[in-house]
């Protein structure tokens, strides 16, 4: 199995927040909300792999989009166009695009906002109306609005601290500009994925965790849900919204 690829390129985009884009011959389907786990390579040091949404493919090319959280993704930001990268992808289960509601919507935080941007270049490919809600800490945070602006969607941003778009979470633009929908897809942390889950209306999340492997083998993923214990990184990283069990 050749895991070897080609960095294209590895750009500042926003704070502490880097774009890159790797070639290889990728000759598997990838579906929105899959991942890929990154070794990083700095002796000894980084034993286990880093796992890192997929934000857009495009024949055998693929955009990545991570903050730098730690040491790891530190080294990750120092490495230049041209060097090689070994990844396994792609991972994880991914978001089932859904035709009959109405009413959709893509709701993402932070870091977890880059697979939802592959989701909607396949449903618009589908025909498929929808609207997306982004939220962001600053300005300085934000990335993406442009290119899913540039999809031809309608994209609403908020800001915690009231810097651009709208003051507070994703939660608030929808109560503010009473935005009415039926379904929804959602990536970011767990306080605004437990908050969706509350409202009771369906959808899928996809949720971020710490991994051994990646793909199903050491179990060191595991959450429970109200059907039975499933692995993110295998059954996950998106699970439909009623199964996920509440954090009260």
């Amino acid at each position: 199995m050749n895991n070897k690829y080609l960095i294209i390129s590895n750009d500042l985009i926003a704070k502490d927040t880097y774009k890159l884009i790797f070639k290889g011959d990728i000759q598997k389907n990838i579906l929105p909300g899959q991942f890929i786990n990154i070794k990083i390579e700095d002796g000894y040091k980084f034993l286990l792999r880093r796992p890192i949404s997929i934000c857009d493919h495009n024949g055998n090319y693929i955009t990545i989009i991570y903050k730098i959280l730690g040491e790891g993704t530190e080294v990750l930001s120092k490495m230049k166009a041209g060097e090689i990268i070994d990844i396994l992808l792609p991972l994880g289960n991914g978001f089932t695009i859904m035709t009959e509601p109405n009413k959709q919507l893509l709701i993402g935080g932070g870091v977890g906002i880059p697979p939802l941007y592959l989701l909607a270049s396949k449903m618009i490919e589908q025909r498929i109306d929808f609207k997306v809600i982004l939220g962001f800490n600053t300005f300085e945070d934000i990335f993406l609005v442009e290119e899913f602006k540039a999809l031809g969607v309608e994209v609403f941003v908020s800001t915690m601290d009231n810097s651009f778009g709208i003051k507070g979470n994703v939660m608030d633009v929808i109560k503010q500009l009473n935005i009415d929908y039926d379904y929804y897809y959602s990536c970011g942390p767990a306080k605004m994925l437990n908050n969706l889950v509350k409202t009771k209306i369906l959808g899928q999340l996809s949720f971020e965790e710490r991994m051994g492997c990646g793909f199903g083998a050491c179990m060191g993923c595991t959450c429970k849900t109200k059907t039975s214990s499933k692995r993110i990184c295998k059954e996950g990283p998106v699970l439909e919204s009623s199964e996920v069990l509440v954090d009260e």
